[in-house]
């Protein structure tokens, strides 16, 4: 994408849609948090991705894609070689999108119409350009929405749990031990949790280990190199849970990814 059409895709004049198209190398690409007037649908071809905000963060395989509305404060970074793809939409056109970030499952139709608009050049949109910037929103309106993979606690002490867990997944501390680490009753941490994320202390956990298994599996670490250093008792106890969560082993879900 060149600087010019960078500049329109973060203003909000011009076009109500403008796509992008990145290819990145086997490397990993730090996007620091930020933001940008017009919302944001962004997915990829292949590879894999994590984005996140304050509240939340989750990985995005090649078949989903995640909305961010206007002016939300964001985060990404790349694992390996990625292709991915971006829809800026101007705030005008977004009052029918989520108001809140969240990620979709990506239609066949949608990402082919990205792709076409990916080839778009100028300020200014012909008929048959607004027919399709037409599809893709309502492609993205119509698309299923689904909540945070990994949603972010509130109340301080958990909050002080859940982002050491983030920087170590591994850390084997039982829930006792952290709750005395963070200065709160292991009985209002087991039920704080549930309150604010949605999810148990252990599930919490255990999606937390699966996301960081997941960057780690894209950048080329080997499986058995993963199940120990998130601190999984064996490679199969690991596999197992990787298939219960997802479906498929790892093998099979990076073959498709």
């Amino acid at each position: 994408m060149d600087e010019e059409r960078f500049v329109l895709a973060v203003s909000d004049t011009c076009e109500p849609i403008i796509v992008a198209i990145y290819e990145t190398p086997a490397e990993h690409r730090d996007m620091g948090m930020h933001s940008h007037p017009r919302g944001q649908l962004s997915g990829l071809r292949r590879g894999l991705l994590t984005i996140g905000t304050e509240a939340g963060a989750w990985v995005v395989p090649a078949d989903q894609a995640v909305w961010l509305p206007p002016h939300q404060p964001h985060y990404g970074y790349t694992h390996g070689a990625v292709e991915s793809w971006s829809c800026y939409i101007a705030e005008t056109a977004c009052s029918k999108l989520p108001d809140r970030p969240c990620t979709i499952k990506a239609s066949g139709l949608l990402r082919e119409a990205v792709i076409r608009a990916s080839r778009w050049q100028g300020r200014e949109m012909d008929a048959g350009q607004w027919r399709l910037a037409m599809v893709l929103l309502d492609e993205l309106c119509a698309a299923p929405s689904e909540p945070f993979n990994l949603p972010m606690p509130s109340d301080p002490r958990l909050v002080l749990i859940a982002r050491a867990l983030l920087d170590d997944p591994g850390d084997r501390r039982g829930m006792a031990a952290w709750a005395t680490w963070a200065g709160i009753s292991e009985r209002t941490m087991s039920r704080r949790f549930v309150v604010e994320t949605g999810y148990s202390y252990t599930v919490w956990r255990q999606r937390a280990r699966l996301m960081r298994a997941l960057e780690m599996l894209a950048e080329g670490t080997p499986v058995t190199t993963v199940a120990l250093d998130l601190g999984y008792d064996s490679v199969s106890a690991f596999i197992a849970l990787f298939k219960r969560m997802l479906g498929v082993t790892p093998a099979v879900y990076f073959s498709t990814v």
